[in-house]
């Protein structure tokens, strides 16, 4: 007899129902120490050295990206 669905949704690499990989949410950033950040106006900006040491691309479109990711115009908020 075929198995039911239920068995298929409880498998081990499955994908979580909000569609994001569980990598994505037990990932912490690190605290930016001094000289890893500054104000532009009311926004803090990381510097590329925060973004190597953290590790992975948030995919937010910083100025300083070092993974090399740019939002596209129709990802603007």
């Amino acid at each position: 007899m075929a198995s039911s669905s239920t068995e298929s949704d409880s498998s081990p690499n499955s994908i979580p129902a909000s569609g994001a990989s569980s990598i994505e949410d037990t990932r912490v950033a690190p605290t930016p120490e001094p000289g890893e950040f500054y104000y532009e106006g009311p926004y803090v900006v990381f510097t590329q050295a925060y973004h190597l040491r953290r590790g992975w691309c948030c995919q937010s479109g910083c100025r300083h990206c070092p993974y090399g990711f740019t939002k596209s115009p129709t990802e603007e908020n």
